[in-house]
C-alpha cells in the first residue's frame, strides 16, 4: 500500500501540486493493546508513511491529518513520519490535545489544531474561531500554528462550508493583523 500512495504523490507532484496531504497513519488506531507489540507497530507504520513520500521535491509540503487521538504517547512516532505539518481534531478539546506538541518533547513542524467542528452543521462566528486560535497561541508558537477546520467538510453542505469557512478565513487574517500590529 505505501507503495501505490508513493506513486499517487508523485503523480501529483509531477502535476504541479505543492502541498499533499497522506491521511491518517493510523497509529493510535492500530496500535496492539500490548505493549510488547507496540514498538514494531509503530516502527513498521512510520517507514511505511515515509515510503509515501521519500521521492517528493524538499519545495513539496506534506501534510498528515490524525482524528480524535490522545497523542502523549505516539508524540515520538508522529515526530519521526517527518511530516512538515499535521492537522489534528482540536476543536471539541478545547485546546487539551495540544500541550503534548510542547511539553518534554520539541515538535517543529507545523500544526493545524481544527477551528471548528465539522460534524455540527452551526456555522461559528468570525469572533468565535478568532477566539478559537487565540486560545492555541496561548499553547502554540504562531510560526507553526495552520489554522484549518477539523477534519473534511464531505458532512456539509455547500452552503455551511462556504460560510464556516469564509469566517475561518476572516478570523485568521484578523489574528495576523493583530499579531503583526503587537510587533
Amino acid at each position: 500500500m505505501p507503495r501505490a500512495i508513493k506513486d499517487e504523490v508523485e503523480d501529483l507532484e509531477k502535476a504541479g501540486v505543492t502541498v499533499i496531504q497522506i491521511d491518517e497513519a493510523a497509529l493510535r488506531e492500530g496500535l496492539p493493546l500490548r505493549k510488547s507489540e507496540q514498538a514494531f507497530y509503530l516502527d513498521w507504520v512510520v517507514h511505511s508513511f515515509r515510503i509515501t513520500n521519500c521521492g517528493v521535491q524538499d519545495t513539496t509540503q506534506i501534510h498528515t491529518h490524525m482524528c480524535y487521538s490522545n497523542f502523549n504517547d505516539i508524540i515520538h512516532s508522529i515526530i519521526d513520519m517527518d511530516a512538515d505539518v499535521i492537522t489534528i481534531e482540536n476543536s471539541r478539546s478545547d485546546e487539551k490535545l495540544l500541550s503534548v506538541f510542547r511539553q518534554g518533547v520539541k515538535y517543529g513542524a507545523g500544526i493545524g489544531p481544527g477551528v471548528y467542528d465539522i460534524h455540527s452543521p452551526r456555522i461559528p462566528s468570525t469572533e468565535e474561531i478568532a477566539d478559537r486560535i487565540n486560545k492555541m497561541l496561548a499553547v502554540l508558537e504562531s510560526n507553526i500554528l495552520w489554522v484549518n477546520p477539523d477534519c473534511g467538510l464531505k458532512t456539509r453542505k455547500y452552503a455551511e462550508v462556504k460560510a464556516a469557512l469564509s469566517n475561518m478565513v476572516a478570523a485568521a487574517k484578523l489574528i495576523r493583523t493583530q499579531l503583526a500590529s503587537a510587533k
